[in-house]
């Protein structure tokens, strides 16, 4: 993965780019959220080369010790208590302070699809302020300023570690009482940073909201304001594969989702999920997950309590 260059500029004419990195979360469709937590959740204090960018909302909880957030340009110091709260197209990496190793847990979810099933996030007074907050924004909350912003999300991982009785309505419930924090925060302007951004975000989040439809690469390019040479370059600099490959393997993971939370059959997800033949999904579900579509369904069972796919982002810390 090397470095990029906006169009017109070579790479005698700037710097070197840091390297950025995309980690996918693939969360269930019924329940889209993870807990990442535990003693292997200790952060280094070796400052990484590398950001990176994820496929959804990123919570953290500092348990202990402190250390630094960094951005594109710029860097923020945590300290145990904080709550950090970062969109998904903002590249990041998290450091410790020297000689120790800050520990802590995150949530990793899609906003609007948690709260759909109690209403669809556009209903929201408001809900543009929502929209804002998690889209090319970062916060470091602090519990002695945002007390309720920390017992919200320690309420939140309690009751993903817990899992008792209908955790799920309650984590639901206390996400929306978060998401009406962060829209008050963001319409004061409070500890909320607009943050450099990746520049195919705007594709991204297209491809995640319209993945079940047929569009040209040209929407995607023009929403970057890139011509589609320069934005297929761009977009597999970043992601290490093409714009119709992101899209074809979005669908696959929608696909694995729907077939363990749904009895319909494996033509009509294909369908759902946008393949326009039975052949070409069951193709390209082989590529992507090593068997077919049959296999893969038997072996994996109709249980969305268990996991859904082998995650493709972290699910512990890197090494150095």
């Amino acid at each position: 993965m090397g470095p990029f260059y906006p169009e017109g500029e070579s790479a005698m004419s700037r710097p070197p780019r840091t390297v950025i990195e995309y980690r996918n979360y693939e969360l269930p469709a019924d329940f889209p959220i993870q807990m990442l937590s535990g003693e292997n959740w200790r952060i280094s204090d070796v400052p990484s080369g590398v950001l990176h960018f994820h496929n959804c909302l990123e919570i953290g909880l500092c348990e202990s010790d402190g250390g630094f957030l960094g951005f594109r340009g710029e860097q923020r110091a945590f300290r145990a208590g904080d709550v950090t709260i970062i969109s998904g197209d903002v590249p990041h990496t998290t450091w410790s302070d020297p000689g120790t190793a800050s520990k802590w847990s995150y949530l990793h979810l899609d906003p609007f699809e948690l709260v759909r099933p109690l209403f669809p996030a556009e209903a929201l007074p408001n809900g543009e302020l929502l929209q804002q907050a998690v889209q090319g924004h970062y916060y470091i909350l602090s519990p002695q300023e945002y007390p309720a912003v920390q017992s919200l999300v320690r309420s939140m991982l309690a009751e993903m570690q817990q899992r008792q009785m209908d955790y799920a309505i309650s984590v639901r419930g206390l996400f929306v009482a978060l998401g009406v924090e962060l829209m008050r925060i963001t319409a004061r302007r409070e500890s909320a940073r607009l943050a450099a951004t990746i520049p195919v975000a705007p594709a991204l989040e297209y491809i995640n909201r319209h993945y079940m439809e047929d569009f040209p690469i040209e929407t995607l390019a023009r929403l970057c304001g890139m011509s589609q040479s320069h934005f297929r370059r761009v977009f597999r600099e970043l992601l290490s594969v093409g714009p119709l490959e992101h899209l074809n393997r979005t669908r696959i993971l929608k696909a694995c989702s729907l077939m363990r939370m749904s009895e319909d059959s494996i033509l009509s997800i294909s369908g759902q999920v946008g393949f326009q033949s039975l052949s070409s999904f069951n193709r390209h579900f082989l590529a992507e997950m090593g068997t077919t579509p049959s296999q893969w369904r038997s072996a994996a069972g109709n249980n969305p309590k268990t996991s859904i796919l082998k995650y493709r982002g972290w699910m512990t810390p890197p090494k150095d």
